[in-house]
């Protein structure tokens, strides 16, 4: 029991960053019907540029104002480098066939790897500790400042995302895009700009979720965008690919899933495997629901009337 408590507080940590990142993935699909693979190097990004200001900002100023000046200024530039993305690489393959769009996002993935290498060179970078590490006992297990934070800035960017998806004009125009881009054009919506605005919002999400995962783990590199990144798009199909709520969801459980499952997987396998074949469980479970279930837990999204 002392191992499954720990492991549920590790596995809800890691369910929210796959969960912000998943967001950004079923957001998009559910617009404009786009696997964008390149979103796991926007969390890279914004892990790796929120590095470089904390190493310049670190001695000059305290610790909270200095995460959240970089937390800021990686949000900006991620929002940025997303929005040159759709514009430049996806908006021009809009109406070809899905293949197209599919392998210029894995090429993008791989540029933008390649470009951080050069940037921030391949050695793996120590995330600076910006809060206190002294732990919190909750009965036998316990739990970080910096995973609480993890959690309540996830709680905070998910119930933002859904007041602006249900309560506002924009969350309305992306509602009515997602149903039909050409009738929401009739009605003066203008489609370009809800698309863009959709990548912007998803990279604001990667960029936070990066930004935690390298404090969470402790390490930032070039590469490191690409598992979590595979992992939320598996989250976003195991909870239904376009639909919000089931991306929070996919991406919760597949965060328990992996932890529970890494904190047994010794016990279970009478120690052939151990802790460090984790990442197997989210491709088990990607298997298991695109063969049992290929709408995801929630089904396909079905967007209301603007």
């Amino acid at each position: 029991m002392d191992i499954f408590l720990q492991q549920i507080i590790n596995g809800l940590v890691l369910g929210s960053m796959y969960a912000l990142v998943a967001l950004g993935y079923t957001m998009v699909y559910g617009i404009i019907g786009l696997i964008n693979f390149a979103h796991g190097e926007v969390l890279m990004v914004g892990a790796l540029v929120s590095w470089t200001v904390i190493g310049i900002l670190q001695p000059l100023l305290p610790p909270w104002l200095v995460l959240i000046i970089a937390l800021l200024i990686a949000c900006a530039l991620a929002a940025a480098l997303n929005y040159s993305i759709e514009k430049v690489a996806y908006r021009p393959l809009r109406n070809s066939p899905r293949l197209a769009p599919l392998i210029t996002a894995i090429g993008m993935s791989i540029l933008l790897q390649t470009l951080a290498m050069i940037i921030w060179k391949p050695n793996y970078k120590a995330y600076p500790t910006l809060l206190p590490s002294t732990p919190f006992e909750i009965g036998t297990a316990v739990i970080t400042p910096t995973q609480i934070l993890v959690l309540v800035v996830t709680a905070i960017a998910l119930a933002a995302l859904t007041y602006l998806v249900n309560y506002t004009k924009l969350g309305r125009a992306m509602r009515a895009t997602a149903e039909n881009p050409r009738v929401a054009a009739l009605m003066g919506v203008k489609p370009d700009m809800v698309i863009s605005a959709t990548f912007i919002i998803g990279a604001v999400l990667a960029a936070i979720a990066g930004i935690m995962y390298a404090s969470n783990y402790g390490t930032a590199q070039h590469t490191m965008g690409f598992l979590p990144g595979l992992k939320a798009f598996t989250a976003a199909v195991f909870g239904g690919i376009g639909n919000l709520a089931g991306a929070v969801v996919g991406g919760m459980l597949l965060g328990l899933i992996e932890a529970i499952g890494s904190g047994y997987i010794g016990t279970l396998t009478g120690g052939l495997l151990g802790s460090h074949y984790t990442d197997i469980f989210a491709f088990i479970v990607l298997i298991i629901v695109l063969t049992l279930r290929p709408s995801g837990l929630l089904g396909e999204r079905v967007a209301d009337r603007a």
